[in-house]
């Protein structure tokens, strides 16, 4: 397979995850399927990863993204 046909489906497969992500964290049904809102969201995130306290800020993120990952696990039917 060409080099770049991999590379699409890896990019591919990446902006899957992410909309997934944006599901999961129940965005989609939050905001009515808004997607101005839920891009407003994503650059407010973003605005603050371009400010001092960006360390600080994605060690909060991470810590919650991890324990909700966690907690869901747990709720799911193995």
């Amino acid at each position: 397979m060409r080099e770049w046909r991999v590379k699409r489906r890896e990019r591919t497969r990446q902006l899957i995850e992410l909309g997934g992500l944006i599901a999961k964290a129940e965005l989609i049904d939050l905001t009515d399927d808004d997607r101005a809102a839920i891009f407003g969201m994503l650059i407010e995130a973003a605005t603050k990863l371009k400010g001092n306290n960006r360390d600080q800020q994605l060690l909060l993120w991470r810590r919650r993204g991890a324990r909700a990952f966690a907690q869901n696990q747990l709720a799911e039917p193995s």
